[in-house]
C-alpha cells in the first residue's frame, strides 16, 4: 500500500495557499456575485427557471445517488472493512464521544432543523404530494417525508465523504482535500490541474451550500427579532446587518480553531437545543408527542423503500423539485464541508464506529426533534388552531416563533430560539471557513489566520448577495447547480474508497499470513530445541560421549 506524505500548500502572491485552487475559486465567485448584482431584477426569474430545469431533468440522478450512498455506508459499517482504524492501529480518538457527536450534529443539520421543523410538516400536511390535504393520512405522510429528508440519507452522504477524506488523510498521509480521494485513480496527478479542478468544485459547492444555510438562518433570526421586538423591521437591511454582525462573531471563533471555538460552541448548541426541545416536550402535548415519535419512526421505516426511490414519474407535479431533490442537492453540496470537518475530528475511530456514529445517532436525534416540533405543530392545526398554518403559508421563517406563541413562556422560548439559531449560524460559518481554508491551502490542517478570516467574511458576503439577488430561491438554485456535478464526483469517490480499502485489507491479510508463518516456524524451532534438551537430560552419558 503506497503512502504519500505531501502538502499542496505553496506561496502564491505572498499567501500560503494553493494558487491553483485559491485564485480560480475567487475569480468564479466574483463573476457569480457580479452577475447577480448586475441582473438583480431578473435574477430571481432565471434562478427559478434553472432550478426547475435541473430538478425535472436530473432529479432521478440525485435520488439514485443518495440511495447508493446509504447502501454503501451500511456495507462499510457491517462489512469486512469495519475494523480498519482511521490513523492506523495505534491511533486513538482525539475527542470524547459526546463532544464528537455534538460537533457532527451542529455542523451537519443545525439551521435546517430549526428552519424546517415546523414549516416542512405543516407544508406537506397542507399540500401533500399524494392524497388529500388536511387529513390524518396527510399528517402521517408529512412526517414520513420530513424524516426522509433529515434521516439516514443525508447522514450517509456525509459519512461516505468524511470517511474517505479521513482514510486518505490519516492512513495514506495525503492532504486533507477532496482531490486526495482520487489517488487510486490519478496517482501523483492529484497534485496537478486535475486535482485543482476537483478542489475548486468542492470549494464552490461548500460555499453555496453554506450560503443557503446561512440565508435560511439569518431570515429566521430576523423574523424572531421582529417577533420579539416589533420595532425592528424584518427586511433585507436587517438581514444584511445580522449577517455582518454574526459573521464577525464567527470570524472570532474561527481564529481560535477547532479545539476551542468550534468544539465549545457545538457543545453549547447541543445543550441549548436539548433544553428547548425538552421544554416543548413538557409544555406541549407530551403523550401525543411521544406516541407520534414511535409511530413516525415505524411509519418511516415501513415505507422506507417506496419513499426513497419514488421520483414522481407518473405525476405532472414538480413537488420533489422543491423538496426532496433540493434536499439531496443541498446535502451533497454540504458533503465536502461536513465531510472534511467530520474527518478532522474523527481520527482514531474504526470504520464501524465511525459509520454507526455518524449514520445512526444524529438520525435518531433528528427524528426526535422533528417529532417534538413537527408533531406538536400538526396537533395544533388538527385541533383547529390556524396561526401556525397561516405563518407557514405567509413566511416560513416566522413559523417557529408563531409556534412558540401557542405554548406557555412563549417570549422566553422565542429568545432562546433566536440564540440557538445564531449559535448554529456561527458554528456552520466558522467550521465551514476552516474547511474552505483546508481546501484552498493544499490540505493544511492549521491554515494561516488571515486566510481563515478572509473565507469567513466571504461566506457572509455570498449569503448577503444571494439574498439581495433573489432571496431563498437564489440560494436553492445555487445549491442545486453545484450539487449536480458533485454528485457524480461522489459516486466515483465511492469506488475509489472501496478500491483503497480493499488494497489495505489485502496487504494486512498478507502481513498476517507472513507473521503466522514466522510464528509457526519459531514455535517449531522452540519445540525442537526443547525436545533436544529433554533427550539430553534423559541420557546424560550419551551427551558426555558426544563431548
Amino acid at each position: 500500500m503506497s503512502k504519500v506524505t505531501r502538502s499542496d500548500s505553496k506561496k502564491s502572491l505572498g499567501l500560503e495557499v494553493n494558487g491553483g485552487v485559491f485564485w480560480p475559486s475567487i475569480v468564479l465567485l466574483i463573476i457569480a456575485i457580479t452577475l447577480v448584482l448586475i441582473y438583480r431584477e431578473s435574477a430571481e426569474f432565471y434562478f427559478g427557471e434553472i432550478q426547475a430545469a435541473v430538478t425535472s431533468g436530473m432529479g432521478w440522478l440525485f435520488i439514485l445517488s443518495v440511495n447508493f450512498f446509504l447502501g454503501f455506508s451500511l456495507y462499510l459499517a457491517f462489512g469486512k472493512f469495519g475494523d480498519i482504524r482511521l490513523g492506523g492501529k495505534e491511533a486513538r480518538p482525539e475527542f470524547s464521544t459526546s463532544s464528537w457527536l455534538a460537533m457532527l450534529f451542529s455542523a451537519g443539520m443545525g439551521i435546517g432543523l430549526l428552519f424546517y421543523s415546523i414549516a416542512e410538516p405543516i407544508t406537506h400536511f397542507q399540500t401533500p404530494p399524494l392524497g388529500e390535504p388536511g387529513t390524518p393520512e396527510a399528517a402521517r405522510q408529512a412526517m414520513n417525508f420530513t424524516f426522509l429528508h433529515y434521516g439516514f440519507h443525508p447522514w450517509a452522504t456525509y459519512a461516505i465523504v468524511g470517511l474517505a477524506l479521513g482514510y486518505f488523510t490519516y492512513n495514506r498521509k495525503l492532504p486533507l482535500t477532496v482531490r486526495s480521494i482520487f489517488y487510486p485513480f490519478l496517482g501523483e496527478r492529484i497534485h496537478g490541474p486535475i486535482g485543482d479542478g476537483i478542489d475548486v468544485l468542492a470549494v464552490l459547492a461548500t460555499l453555496f451550500g453554506l450560503a443557503t444555510s446561512l440565508g435560511f438562518g439569518v431570515s429566521q433570526i430576523a423574523s424572531g427579532v421582529h417577533h420579539v421586538f416589533p420595532a425592528i423591521d424584518n427586511d433585507v437591511t436587517t438581514q444584511i446587518s445580522l449577517i455582518a454582525g454574526i459573521t464577525g462573531i464567527a470570524t472570532i471563533s474561527v481564529v481560535t480553531g477547532v479545539d476551542k471555538g468550534v468544539r465549545i460552541l457545538s457543545e453549547w448548541n447541543i445543550r441549548i437545543a436539548l433544553a428547548i426541545m425538552l421544554a416543548v416536550l413538557f409544555l406541549g402535548p407530551t403523550v401525543f408527542i411521544l406516541g407520534s415519535y414511535v409511530q413516525n419512526t415505524g411509519s418511516y421505516l415501513g415505507n422506507f423503500l417506496q419513499m426513497a426511490f419514488w421520483n414522481e414519474t407518473y405525476s405532472p407535479l414538480n413537488w420533489q423539485g422543491d423538496w426532496t431533490v433540493f434536499y439531496w442537492a443541498w446535502w451533497i453540496s454540504w458533503a465536502p464541508f461536513v465531510g472534511i470537518f467530520i474527518a478532522r475530528v474523527s481520527k482514531g475511530r474504526t470504520i464501524r464506529e465511525f459509520m454507526l456514529g455518524v449514520l445512526i445517532v444524529p438520525s435518531l436525534l433528528s427524528f426526535l426533534w422533528m417529532s417534538v416540533f413537527g408533531s406538536t405543530a400538526l396537533h395544533q392545526v388538527l385541533a383547529g388552531e390556524t396561526a401556525v398554518a397561516e405563518a407557514v403559508a405567509n413566511d416560513m421563517s416566522t413559523a417557529l416563533f408563531v409556534f412558540f406563541e401557542q405554548l406557555p413562556f412563549s417570549t422566553i422560548l422565542s429568545v432562546v430560539g433566536i440564540l440557538l439559531v445564531t449559535g448554529f449560524f456561527v458554528t456552520s460559518s466558522d467550521s465551514g471557513s476552516l474547511v474552505v481554508d483546508s481546501l484552498t491551502s493544499g490540505g493544511r490542517v492549521e491554515s494561516p489566520v488571515g486566510i481563515r478570516i478572509f473565507w469567513a467574511l466571504t461566506e457572509g458576503t455570498i449569503a448577503a448577495v444571494l439574498l439581495l439577488g433573489g432571496g431563498l430561491q437564489a440560494l436553492q438554485t445555487g445549491v442545486i447547480i453545484t450539487g449536480l456535478p458533485f454528485a457524480l464526483i461522489l459516486l466515483v469517490m465511492c469506488y475509489s474508497l472501496y478500491r483503497a480499502l480493499s488494497e489495505e485489507l489485502e496487504e494486512e491479510t498478507k502481513l498476517s499470513r507472513t507473521q503466522q508463518r514466522k510464528d509457526y516456524q519459531q514455535l517449531v524451532s522452540e519445540l525442537l530445541a526443547k525436545r533436544a534438551v529433554k533427550k539430553e537430560s534423559q541420557n546424560p552419558e550419551k551427551g558426555k560421549e558426544n563431548l
